[in-house]
């Protein structure tokens, strides 16, 4: 077979390294080698082999008589005649082998003096100490497991960022700090289950194809499905789902979901991130900042052993209890604002345009405090603050508060000078409600696309009944870069969204 044909990517303009590996390949299959078995089978992973060996000393594994399999990659090679060196790494770390013709047949050996870095290997053999210290794997089996067709970099800086999103298994390949954050988002994805479970929410799991896409702002993927002859959109939250739960007699539940908003994408935007929403009946909105209080000390002590984190170059305290801050006041105080663009929309609107933040005429005034807000006050909010008091023009699910009904009891938290979760005391009053869906229907045919549709089956579950309740989102992609120290949200997602290849 001509491995240059069959290959999927056009090699007209094939490297010498890359015609130098086709060549191999070929020799390899015409010597009745199989480029692709599926046969051999590892005992142990590295990590485990490392965990078990790490500590012992060389006289000490001498009497270790068992002999392991490891099935990796090969990373690192260093050749001496009749012997080599290897680097063997899987996904929980690297190891050294060695292999030695006197250890293993003639056809063995020659097969590894064919082999490349990139290839995967199945090893089997005993564990010892060099001179210098090092844990190696004495090989006495080698065999090919999956043949490398095109070359790794050389080193990761090799790779441009691009590259490095654009193919994340290689990225994965040569750069541990890439593993060890998605090795970290897994582990902060149970922690936050354990955390939720331990306090008697329920997991549940809710459509990501709705035929109204509500709770909240923003503008949706449109899809069609044939057999039902239906418009459907892809979800952007799964909150009014999630509060149907509530009103069937569920009192704590959450869901780790993925979402998706037709938006544009930066270091801290994917169109398609995952969200923690979790609800609690008999709740209100101090409620859930208590708990998230909670959840993120939590995660910090579990992970870090303290409640401080560094995030590009901040210390950043988790430690309770957090700032609370008024919306308004943090506008005029923290943002410089003039008090007259809180009470009037004309002053709003000139103000925006005097700094040059683009504002449609028809957008609302709260929109442009919150707009407003963006740009002036949540970078300066470095250190854990929860916002609270947002206008009710731009929070058409939270209710009212008893104090002030131009505003609601809902919070926002930031976090590094970015927001990290959104939550609220939910309105369940179905007359108020529907006033809500009213004015974003009328806000969407005035060209807003973010506004809400009407959802008449939501109200008509908040007719049923539901409890008092509070619910909140946490963005979990931001809340792993925290965590993680990264500096984009494209180094938390494994595959992020990309521009096509040209």
């Amino acid at each position: 077979m001509d491995l240059r044909e069959e290959s999927e990517e056009p090699l007209e303009e094939e490297s010498a390294v890359i015609r130098q590996r086709l060549d191999k390949a070929e020799a390899l299959e015409a010597a009745g080698i199989d480029l692709h078995p599926n046969r051999f089978r590892p005992s142990t992973t590295i990590s485990d082999l490392r965990q078990r060996c790490e500590g012992l000393d060389a006289a000490s594994l001498e009497k270790i008589l068992d002999s392991f399999a490891l099935a990796g990659r090969i990373v690192g090679r260093r050749n001496y005649g009749k012997s080599a060196f290897f680097d063997l790494q899987d996904a929980g770390g690297k190891v050294q082998a060695y292999l030695r013709l006197q250890d293993v047949d003639r056809p063995t050996f020659d097969l590894f003096g064919q082999l490349d870095i990139g290839d995967i290997v199945g090893v089997r053999g005993r564990v010892f100490r060099t001179r210098t210290g090092e844990l190696t794997l004495m090989a006495t089996h080698l065999e090919l497991v999956t043949k490398g067709l095109l070359p790794l970099p050389e080193k990761y800086h090799d790779m441009n960022v691009e590259l490095k999103y654009r193919q994340r298994y290689v990225d994965l390949i040569m750069n541990q700090t890439t593993r060890d954050v998605f090795l970290a988002r897994t582990r902060i994805l149970a922690l936050i289950r354990r955390f939720l479970s331990d306090r008697s929410f329920l997991e549940v799991e809710t459509p990501m194809m709705q035929p109204i896409p509500g709770g909240a702002t923003a503008r949706p993927f449109e899809t069609f499905h044939q057999a039902l002859d239906t418009k459907l959109y892809l979800r952007v939250a799964p909150e009014l789902y999630l509060k149907r739960l509530l009103v069937g007699g569920f009192t704590r539940v959450f869901e780790l979901n993925r979402n998706f908003r037709n938006e544009g994408i930066s270091t801290q935007h994917n169109p398609e991130f995952t969200m923690l929403e979790f609800y609690q009946a008999f709740a209100a909105y101090e409620d859930m900042m208590d708990l998230t209080e909670e959840m993120f000390t939590f995660l910090a002590r579990e992970i870090f052993g303290a409640e401080t984190v560094v995030y590009q170059g901040q210390s950043i305290s988790l430690a309770r209890p957090w700032a609370r801050m008024d919306f308004k006041r943090a506008l005029l105080e923290i943002g410089q604002a003039p008090a007259e663009v809180l009470a009037s929309r004309e002053a709003a609107l000139s103000f925006c345009r005097g700094i040059e933040l683009e504002m449609t005429p028809a957008e609302v005034h709260g929109k442009m405090l919150a707009k407003l807000f963006d740009v002036l006050v949540e970078p300066r909010l470095i250190q854990p603050t929860f916002v609270v008091g947002y206008p009710t023009d731009i929070s058409p699910l939270a209710r009212r508060s008893a104090a002030d009904p131009a505003v609601t009891d809902r919070f926002e938290l930031f976090i590094a000078g970015r927001e990290m979760a959104n939550g609220f005391t939910e309105l369940n009053d179905p007359f108020d409600q529907r006033d809500r869906f009213l004015a974003q229907v009328e806000e969407r045919k005035a060209g807003d696309e973010e506004a809400l549709f009407m959802d008449e089956d939501y109200i008509r579950a908040l007719m049923v009944g539901m409890p008092p309740a509070a619910g909140e989102g946490v963005g979990i992609d931001r809340l792993v870069m925290l965590l993680t120290d990264s500096g984009s949200i494209r180094d938390v997602i494994l595959f992020p969204h990309l521009r096509p290849e040209r």
